[in-house]
């Protein structure tokens, strides 16, 4: 069973481990430069959870701490943005905690982006119905390179 709960002090662990896996830095291009830099992720993280404009929570999967899933406001719209255990690909659980997320995040429109490639992540999106209105290209440090990035929203 899938489920979201704000986020815990202890979830920081978990979080921290899935973003030192370079598969999941790959596919989400926009991390961390160095992701094993821990001060640099309790920064990040504290920034997150001291600001009052980001709906953030914690996934879990049985119970289990798999990922987190948040909505900033950047800019006209509010964009969401997840992050998965990699070994928890493919099991539904983004799917999911997407539309769970959608249900308590209710403005509209909303954004997500993604790398083009990661088509895994693009599917999940239109299946709730976000839909491409623009690319952007920007330096993906998790690659080193520039990539393509499409804007997609849900009305």
């Amino acid at each position: 069973m899938i489920t979201l709960r704000p986020v815990e002090a202890t979830d920081l662990d978990e979080f921290f481990s899935h973003q030192l896996d370079p598969s999941a830095n790959h596919m989400a291009a926009f991390g961390a430069k160095n992701p094993s830099d821990r001060g640099v992720f309790d920064h990040h993280w504290q920034d997150i959870l001291n600001d009052s404009r980001i709906t953030v929570r914690t996934i879990l999967s049985d119970g289990e701490v798999v990922g987190s899933i948040l909505a900033y406001n950047d800019g006209d719209a509010p964009e969401i943005s997840y992050w998965i255990d990699r070994s928890r690909w493919g099991q539904g659980i983004t799917t999911a905690a997407v539309g769970q997320f959608l249900n308590e995040v209710t403005e509209r429109p909303i954004r997500a982006r993604a790398v083009a490639d990661n088509v895994s992540s693009i599917r999940i999106l239109e299946r709730w119905g976000f839909q491409q209105v623009g690319e952007a290209q920007g330096f993906a440090p998790a690659r080193g390179a520039v990539v393509r990035e499409l804007i997609l929203e849900l009305v």
